[in-house]
């Protein structure tokens, strides 16, 4: 039974969830960091909010551990590259707190424009300064959105409803798109110079850290108005906290901060400036959204394979994962036979897709038989790992899709590329089961075994004989015997199944028998 760690606070609609499709969880919040690390081996997945940084050191203790899954959007707190190196999933939930995010980020705008928190402060002392708080229309305004995925598009389409003209920076953003959502799509610069408002909704990288610099405030309006909803660290506080002491911005709005927890900042002093404790996903439908979502997803994989949200692997709908599961497992036994045939360094990989299963997710199959091939020289390597490695070793590799060819439904090829020269594989299915049916120029039919024996050799007359006798006198039972030859005479390939793993001594003896070019045991 998979057993899974929830530490952070979640809606109790999570646990019952996973206790309903039978994986065990312990709900253990409040840990510290010493407690977790000396637990987390005993789980298979981990549920963490903001709070819980699973971080490179945290992964590496965490042997058994394959999903970790984050019930929110955002994942600055997990190590997503460690995280993927180990071969483990990490996973979101982009859509559960969508609206509620969007809705909080038009709130904050409403806050500045009618300067609701200060107005708020001011009659609650007893004062009632109207012509202080005097506000602004956002009818007719301009809003600049910085970030146009999910959440952003949201934003965009209840400013329209307000009537306000919607203006969008993102680099992913397609021109239909655009249209679809009624924005008009402009570079950075243009949109820092035109927006009376701008509403930042985009992840924080490299690129987006400071994204609101002090240059890109000199570069607004006079009396604009800001709004961060998104990530902490996209905005420098600093240099807002000097435009808005020039008054160069009218307002400001952050529920994200640079800092969290945060307790003293210049900001606060200010009274055209609202803060608010990370509550963009903080309403109660949010919490039950993200919770069950994460809860399914994470259940899905665990029993099932499916893969939903995941931010380091393609994704694999509940209903694929059985059509693609003995797919993968011929892709990942075809990968592991031309890993263990090839000895020189490893320099490209080409896997063909041919009739059918060119016609289905092939992204999770790519994985599979990379993981294959670089299983024998990288063993904890696996379907989320295998893609990275390769990209770290400079293994470069290519995927096509192509109509049937052969009287085979399905075929899965490989071929790659080494500094010995190129190999050739391809398999298929028969009844469900992995065969090989090509090495090189050589036709085959032959079933994968968990152990098993590659022979190479000239095709000359008493061979297979030789073989039998030795393996025989080495107590090797044989349970499958296919072979094939490229033209009388020429190089021939046997591929044998056999009930136990091959000694090297009875190994080094088939390599030494006449004929023999070459000999490999395998295992699957």
């Amino acid at each position: 039974m998979p057993k899974v760690l929830i530490a952070d606070k979640l809606s109790p609609a999570a646990l019952q969830i996973f206790t309903d499709e039978g994986i065990e969880a312990d709900v253990r919040l409040e840990l510290s960091r010493d407690e977790l690390e000396s637990i987390i081996g005993k789980y298979d997945g981990l549920v963490v909010r903001s709070r819980t940084r699973p971080d490179a050191k945290l992964i590496e203790v965490a042997t058994k551990l394959k999903v970790i899954g984050r019930a929110g959007i955002g994942v600055d707190n997990i190590d997503i590259a460690a995280a993927s190196a180990k071969g483990i999933v990490v996973m979101n939930t982009p859509f559960g707190n969508a609206i509620t995010t969007a809705e909080h980020a038009i709130a904050m705008m409403f806050a500045c424009a009618r300067n609701i928190p200060a107005a708020d402060r001011s009659t609650r002392s007893g004062k009632w300064e109207k012509s202080k708080f005097v506000g602004t229309e956002l009818f007719g305004k301009t809003l600049g959105i910085i970030g146009c995925g999910n959440i952003g598009a949201l934003v965009a389409e209840r400013a329209l409803g307000l009537k306000m003209q919607v203006l969008a920076y993102d680099p992913y953003l397609t021109d239909e798109r655009a249209v679809e959502i009624g924005v008009s799509k402009l570079a950075l610069d243009d949109l820092l110079t035109r927006a009376d408002v701008i509403s930042l909704h985009t992840p924080l990288t490299d690129k987006t850290h400071n994204i609101i610099s002090a240059d890109a405030l000199n570069k607004t309006k006079a009396g604009v108005m800001l709004v961060n909803c998104a990530r902490g660290g996209l905005v420098d506080e600093m240099a807002l906290y000097a435009g808005l002491v020039s008054g160069h911005v009218r307002a400001a709005a952050l529920d994200v901060f640079a800092q969290e927890p945060v307790q003293d900042n210049p900001l606060f002093t200010l009274p055209n400036f609202v803060g608010t404790p990370h509550l963009g996903a903080s309403t109660r439908e949010a919490q039950e959204n993200v919770a069950v979502q994460i809860a399914r997803q994470m259940s899905d994989y665990l029993l099932n394979g499916a893969v939903s949200n995941a931010l380091n692997m393609p994704s694999v709908s509940a209903e694929d994962a059985p059509r693609l599961k003995p797919y993968v497992a011929l892709a990942e036994k075809l990968g592991l036979l031309a890993g263990q045939l090839t000895s020189g360094g490893l320099t490209r990989v080409e896997i063909s897709f041919q009739g059918a299963v060119a016609q289905m997710n092939i992204k999770p199959l790519s994985s599979a038989a990379l993981a294959g091939i670089l299983r024998p020289i990288l063993v904890d390597v696996n379907m989320v790992s295998a893609p990275i490695m390769a990209q770290e070793r400079g293994i470069h590799l290519a995927e096509t899709c192509e109509e049937q060819k052969n009287d085979f439904d399905s075929v899965i090829q490989i071929v790659l590329e080494d500094e010995t020269g190129v190999r050739e594989l391809a398999g298929t299915l028969f009844a469900g089961v992995p065969r090989v049916i090509r090495l090189d120029d050589v036709v085959l039919d032959a079933p994968f075994s968990d152990n098993m024996l590659f022979v190479s050799n000239e095709d000359k007359p008493g061979h297979i004989g030789a073989l039998g006798e030795l393996l025989g006198e080495n107590c090797v039972n044989i349970a499958t015997f296919n072979l094939g030859r490229a033209a009388a005479g020429s190089r021939a390939i046997s591929l044998l199944g056999v009930d136990a793993p091959i000694s090297a001594k009875a190994l080094a003896e088939v390599k030494s028998l006449s004929h023999v070019r070459n000999a490999y045991a395998l295992k699957f």
